[in-house]
């Protein structure tokens, strides 16, 4: 049994005619009645009364024409999906993404994506860098955008923006005195430093180790595992710490923490779009990536 078949018989068996259901069908009479015939040597049943030019569902034909009905409403249904899901009128899509896209970069070209897309339904699975390839690697997301590039032939990437990572300080802290700070007098604060498997801590250590400073020598007082708590850690006087500034913008200019540049070392990291390698993106995660890459494309 096949669809045209069963489009077939709907036809004739609502229009109680083979000539009706053949006109409705676009086919011959003959070659309607050889799809019936071909179902009824399948089934082994008669489906169709012929009682001069009316054709009437037997009993059988009954039960089979109920099933038909609701296989091909599910048909119907599922092309329609199908091509909402190709245009992005109507589209699932999730991504996984470390934290500062994931409560910065992405919210805000939230409204271009729904003013093109307004039929997406996207989810953002938020954790650190290394969380976000995690759900990559079970594909439970077909995207991630993070903070950090692994050398693995397994993904491909899209660069995006670069993030400069500042050092915070409360604006009463003694190291408030023209914006510059050593890393001489860095290695004698308390610091608050984020998890392991963040994007940011992983830049941070990189850079202060190439600057000769290991992470080892520092004070270190906490490890937290969001941008928020590390920064209401600094305004309370708990320490000091690096931090994207993305993440903290608002802060200072409202004033409840200042920044400060550290010549000896280079506090950036980029951000990327992963996929898996070789497969192929539905048209929501293309659409997605089109427009970060519009929004924050590499410089």
């Amino acid at each position: 049994m096949n669809l045209r078949q069963m489009e077939v018989f709907l036809a004739v068996a609502e229009s109680g005619s083979f000539t009706r259901g053949a006109e409705a069908t676009f086919i011959s009479q003959s070659t309607a009645s050889q799809h019936i015939a071909e179902l009824e040597s399948e089934f082994g049943v008669r489906l169709l009364d012929r009682t001069g030019k009316k054709a009437l569902p037997t009993v059988a034909g009954k039960l089979l024409l109920q099933r038909i009905r609701r296989i091909l409403h599910v048909v119907r249904e599922t092309e329609m999906s199908m091509r909402r899901f190709a245009t992005v009128a109507e589209a699932p899509l999730a991504v996984s993404s470390s934290n500062i896209p994931g409560n910065y970069l992405i919210p805000a070209v939230l409204p271009a994506i729904y003013e093109r897309f307004p039929g997406l339904a996207l989810t953002v699975l938020c954790g650190d860098s290394k969380e976000a390839i995690d759900h990559l690697d079970r594909e439970e997301v077909e995207i991630a955008v993070v903070g950090s590039r692994l050398n693995d032939d397994r993904y491909e990437w899209t660069n995006l923006i670069e993030d400069r990572i500042v050092l915070i300080l409360p604006t009463t802290h003694r190291l408030n005195h023209g914006g510059v700070v050593s890393l001489n007098e860095l290695i004698t604060e308390p610091f608050i430093l984020r998890e392991a498997g963040s994007g940011t801590g992983r830049a941070v250590e990189q850079a202060l180790r190439e600057a000769g400073v290991p992470v080892r020598q520092l004070q270190v007082r906490a490890r937290l595992g969001s941008n928020e708590a590390v920064k209401r850690a600094v305004a309370g006087g708990v320490g000091v710490a690096f931090v994207s500034e993305f993440s903290v913008n608002k802060e200072l200019e409202c004033g409840g923490l200042v920044k400060a540049a550290v010549p000896e070392a280079q506090f950036s990291r980029r951000f990327y779009i992963a996929r898996l390698a070789g497969r192929e993106l539905s048209p929501a995660a293309a659409a997605f990536i089109q427009i970060m890459e519009e929004r924050y494309a590499a410089s």
